[in-house]
């Protein structure tokens, strides 16, 4: 009883290591192993990394394999994990600019859950739904190039206003509080959560923040999911991508 007490212990702990965003860095001998072995006996899964590329997982005869392997973005090259906060990913694209400068990677994940019922529908409900802050989902950014945090903050907030109608304004004023006064660099990262009238938000630094605004969240899922959307191929990704969660 005290054994199995000690494996459930470090088996949560372990599942809370892989419910965060991070892709793990390659160690200095170039492959590091993590083994998680179900306590029941079921599969036993092995993931490797080797030049910062996931191994495939393998299992013993009889039990399913669990495909954790990052997915990647094709214009950038960029990485994906295929968890996030607890979501998976449904799909990412790459931001361009001037047609030709690819300024950041996008994904967004969803809970499956959550998208269950939608995502067997026709892509009129299911653009309908991507548009709708009721559906949790994170929204994660790479940068692939370094760039001015003002001049971030001001192509976010300039793709927000006119979706906000006049509406709630000050809540851009607390948007571009939440980004520190610190340049962003090629790889940095940064995560919106949406949950209804809720955005939770963490900076590049690390910072956490949130804003409280039904017309900001729609105004962001417009953003990402809308008929304009910023990424175009990220758009086509999600809701492809949403029908396999």
């Amino acid at each position: 009883m005290m054994i199995s007490r000690v494996l459930t212990r470090q088996t949560l702990r372990l599942s809370r290591q892989f419910s965060t965003c991070a892709i793990p860095t390659v160690a200095s001998s170039r492959r590091t192993a993590l083994t998680i072995a179900a306590i029941t006996g079921a599969a036993t899964c092995t993931y490797s990394w080797h030049n910062e590329k996931l191994a495939q997982c393998s299992a013993p005869l009889g039990s399913e394999a669990v495909m954790l392997s990052p997915k990647t973005e094709e214009a950038t090259g960029i990485l994906f994990p295929r968890l996030c906060n607890g979501m998976t990913l449904a799909g990412c694209g790459v931001r361009v600019k001037w047609g030709f400068v690819k300024v950041y990677a996008v994904g967004t994940y969803f809970d499956p859950l959550a998208m269950s019922m939608v995502k067997s529908q026709g892509e009129k409900e299911l653009k309908t739904a991507l548009l709708d802050p009721a559906y949790p989902r994170t929204i994660r950014i790479v940068m692939n190039r370094n760039l001015a945090i003002d001049k971030y903050t001001a192509a976010i907030i300039e793709a927000l206003e006119p979706r906000m109608k006049g509406n709630d304004l000050e809540s851009l004023d607390e948007f571009r509080k939440l980004n520190p006064p610190v340049d962003l660099v090629q790889g940095a990262e940064i995560e919106m959560t949406i949950r209804g009238d809720t955005l939770l938000y963490k900076n590049a630094v690390g910072g956490l923040g949130q804003i409280k605004s039904i017309v900001f969240t729609r105004a962001m899922c417009d953003v990402f999911y809308g008929e304009d959307a910023v990424s175009p191929t990220h758009l086509k990704d999600v809701l492809v991508g949403v029908k396999e969660l």
